[in-house]
């Protein structure tokens, strides 16, 4: 108890120090905002979902390589209804929910776990790669240069035996069986090559907000950079208001205080209705009958085959 109200109070604290910053620039951040176009504003959503999408290509790769291949819709179902826990205080409520969605699609809790944690290791690691090379020389960089060190790190966690190994180990203290295969390299590497379409995807929205066509490229790295900022403050649910506060850090001296607050605003705004968007689209395209999806042995019920864990979606024991 005692844990979630310091995560509610450090939310709190950030989204004051947003709140303040508005305050200070107000004139200049409604200016910026009331010159965005609906053209603008549609492009920006659009760019989240679509980077959205190339993601979950690389969490279903994750999960196939993991021995749980699943069409496209139902992984979809799993990672974007799932992911909406992310919003409540607390670090296990997208884990428990994105587990139990992928335990009714045919996939084991195990699994499901260890692709959530292997694709928030690719997406920091993508995302700390991409800050690095693209904002090189940025005051923001060299304030938070310790985080650039986490890239080698990364890059040597996703080596397949030392992931399956760290895996295993998540495994065993969250008290669940270990996996049965080594994640092959290939999977690895197509999972990161979406990876970082996705982020390059991302850019765009923050390219088209901020209205300065020739910061494509630091627009990408400021995007990537507070993403990973606000991911490594666990304590505040969704990174909300640190994730601001480290883009503004980056645009504020290209495009000014007020507008890079405006861009901060709007991203967040546009990221919370492309969640939701997804994850009600999802849900209803990635409905499956009972009948279609695989019974375990752990799993009370009559009249249906049941599959052990060690089984993937076609019957045929894994690797």
């Amino acid at each position: 108890m005692l844990r979630r109200l310091l995560r509610v109070v450090l939310a709190l604290v950030a989204l004051g120090f947003l709140g303040y910053g508005l305050a200070r620039n107000w004139d200049e951040t409604t200016a910026k905002l009331a010159g965005l176009s609906p053209w603008v504003l549609l492009g920006a959503f659009a760019a989240v979902l679509a980077g959205q999408l190339c993601h979950l290509v690389a969490w279903r790769q994750v999960l196939a390589g993991l021995g749980s291949p699943l069409p496209v819709r139902v992984a979809g179902r799993i990672m974007f209804v799932g992911q909406l826990g992310k919003y409540i205080p607390g670090s296990v409520w997208a884990y428990a929910a994105m587990m139990e969605l992928g335990r009714d699609h045919g996939s084991p809790p195990r699994r499901t776990f260890a692709c959530i944690s292997l694709s928030l290791v690719i997406n920091l690691g993508v995302a700390l790669a991409i800050a690095a090379a693209t904002l090189a020389g940025r005051d923001a960089l060299r304030e938070a240069w310790y985080l650039v060190l986490l890239v080698p790190v990364i890059a040597v966690c996703l080596h397949p035996r030392v992931l399956t190994w760290g895996l295993n180990l998540a495994l065993r203290l969250a008290r669940k069986e270990p996996l049965e295969t080594v994640l092959p390299g290939r999977t690895v590497l197509v999972a990161t090559a979406w990876t970082a379409l996705g982020w390059f995807v991302y850019g765009l929205h923050i390219w088209l907000l901020a209205g300065r066509w020739d910061l494509y490229v630091v627009a990408t790295g400021a995007y990537a950079f507070a993403w990973a900022t606000g991911l490594l403050a666990v304590v505040v649910p969704a990174g909300v208001g640190v994730r601001e506060g480290a883009l503004v850090l980056v645009l504020a001296p290209l495009v000014g205080q007020g507008a890079a607050l405006a861009v901060a605003v709007v991203s967040r705004l546009a990221f919370t209705l492309a969640d939701v968007a997804a994850a009600g689209v999802a849900f209803l395209l990635g409905r499956q009958r009972p009948s279609s999806v695989p019974v375990y042995a752990d799993q009370k019920g009559s009249g249906s085959t049941a599959l052990t864990p060690d089984r993937n979606l076609s019957g045929s024991p894994e690797a």
